[in-house]
């Protein structure tokens, strides 16, 4: 229980800087509902990390039905990812970069947080916990379908917003879906002696 506590407060604190650090700053969004809390702030100034806990409960009690392991360790996993979004707030235009540069830098945090958390079958948040599942059904990687939901969820708030700038949020969503990928693949080393 312990290294999932560590996991969760790692993961958590990835994302929460990476999102306010980096992405926050150039009003962009990250996927799934990471992406959905950050386009419904931006419109209607709701504070994402609440916004995020709020959005997952439909999520969760769906996973309590089907699998009860993924729904513990996911809602501890939503919760502290919310409110790291919330206590990270203060960087947002504390970092100077160009946007590619944050882009990159930004969303290879947030995937780091993303994989670890989701390698040790903790979501991060209810699309990531969807993704968990239906990985697990249909045997598709979990990244593929991060991506795939992520994509969808940058094409609405383009259509919302009408901001070009947001396909930037694209090039966040595949090096956030790559690293999920890559992490959750990695089977680990093994040192004989």
């Amino acid at each position: 229980m312990l290294k999932k506590i560590a996991v969760i407060g790692f993961g958590s604190t990835m994302i929460g800087i990476g999102i306010n650090g980096f992405i926050l700053p150039f009003h962009l969004i990250n996927g799934g509902f990471f992406g959905i809390s950050l386009l419904l702030n931006y419109i209607w100034g709701l504070k994402a990390g609440i916004t995020f806990i709020f959005l997952n409960i439909p999520v969760y009690l769906f996973a309590l039905k089907n699998n009860p392991g993924y729904f513990y360790n996911g809602l501890i996993g939503a919760i502290i990812c919310g409110l790291m979004l919330e206590i990270w707030m203060p960087l947002n235009g504390v970092i100077h970069m160009p946007i590619m540069s944050s882009i990159i830098l930004g969303a290879t945090i947030i995937g780091i947080g993303v994989g670890v958390m989701l390698r040790s079958h903790i979501s991060p948040g209810g699309m990531d916990l969807l993704a968990l599942i239906l990985a697990k059904w249909s045997r598709i990687n979990v990244g593929v379908i991060i991506f795939a939901t992520d994509a969808v969820i940058i094409i609405v708030g383009l259509l919302f917003l009408q901001d070009a700038k947001l396909l930037y949020s694209l090039v966040i969503v595949s090096i956030v879906g790559l690293l999920a990928s890559i992490i959750t693949s990695f089977r680990g080393i093994r040192i004989y002696s």
